[in-house]
């Protein structure tokens, strides 16, 4: 019987998914099914896995529809315990699928776990170690560029990076599937967001292993792209998830926040494209798309506030070193 679905969203990822097949294929633990869902890709890849990995599920859009609208059919397309969600551009160690699988039937009461990503061309150094959101309404990872070797321990992070996570796939029934809005980026830290409102925890599972070449679609860290979709998604996710109150409680970090990266993004050239990514982001806060507020999710609000004014400290501490 298998207990794992691993979906890996492609797009014009001919040059990777050797890598990143082959070392599923290799796996210490082998109940698993993959799924590919291509999102429209011109380069053949899709053909490629059709045609070499007969196992492998393919479900083929004919256009692009986002990092989300692909996980999330392959999400449903399972009925596996657990989903895997895998970016092509990665290469998996040999216990990377029972190492997660194994943290999730210990830690019940979790929703996501995150692997060690660590960088293809420098494995020694990280990639992503989880993400933690902080009440300048930014969502950063502690680990980025630094030696693997001091993320050796699990803890609990505020959400996992779904470049390479595992899911409790019962979850997905109670607070529902990634949010299509959001299309690309963000969209992982919103969904364990609402995992954490309804008291889920997310950790990081060091001993799940993945080498990660890192913006292998979009194609560079800094692209117009990139900066238009993360500004919007950045209100976006703010206005969802955070009851009317607690905006109010943090609209002065969010507001430095938010100059802050202005600030940062001009000095790369792209202040305008920023500007109008928040301009759309403000278009996409309907009330009907808010996180509805329960009374039994009090004390889970309390805690997460805790944590953004903690892990505001955490960001500041983190710039110094």
């Amino acid at each position: 019987m298998q207990i794992a679905t691993v979906v890996i969203p492609n797009l014009n990822g001919m040059k990777y998914l050797k890598g990143c097949l082959d070392s599923l294929m290799e796996q210490s633990r082998q109940d698993f099914s993959v799924i590919l869902i291509d999102n429209g890709s011109q380069d053949g890849s899709a053909d490629y896995v059709e045609s070499h990995y007969p196992d492998v599920r393919v479900k083929r859009f004919s256009e692009n529809r986002g990092f989300c609208g692909a996980v999330n059919e392959g999400i449903r397309m399972s009925t596996t315990k657990y989903v895997i969600l895998l970016n092509n551009d990665t290469v998996c160690d040999t216990s990377f699928v029972e190492e997660l699988v194994a943290a999730m039937e210990r830690e019940r009461g979790c929703f996501a776990g995150s692997s060690r990503m660590v960088q293809m061309a420098e494995p020694e150094r990280m990639d992503n170690c989880g993400d933690f959101y902080c009440a300048l309404g930014w969502a950063f990872t502690p680990a980025k560029g630094k030696m693997a070797d001091r993320y050796a321990r699990g803890r609990e992070i505020f959400s996992a990076c779904a470049g390479a996570a595992i899911y409790r796939r019962s979850v997905f029934d109670e607070i529902g599937l990634f949010d299509e809005v959001h299309f690309a980026y963000l969209e992982d830290v919103d969904l364990c967001y609402r995992a954490r409102i309804y008291g889920y925890r997310n950790l990081y599972i060091p001993g799940a292993v993945v080498r990660h070449v890192g913006s292998a679609t979009s194609g560079s860290v800094y692209n117009e792209f990139k900066v238009r979709y993360a500004s919007r998604n950045s209100i976006y996710l703010i206005y969802k998830n955070m009851p009317f109150l607690q905006i109010l409680l943090n609209l002065p970090f969010l507001a430095a926040g938010f100059l802050i990266k202005f600030l940062f993004f001009a000095a790369k050239g792209y202040g305008i494209v920023y500007i109008r990514g928040l301009k759309k982001g403000i278009g996409l806060c309907e009330r009907s798309r808010k996180v509805r507020v329960q009374s039994r999710h009090i004390p889970h609000y309390l805690r997460i506030q805790w944590e953004l004014w903690a892990n505001t400290i955490r960001r500041a501490v983190d710039w110094q070193r």
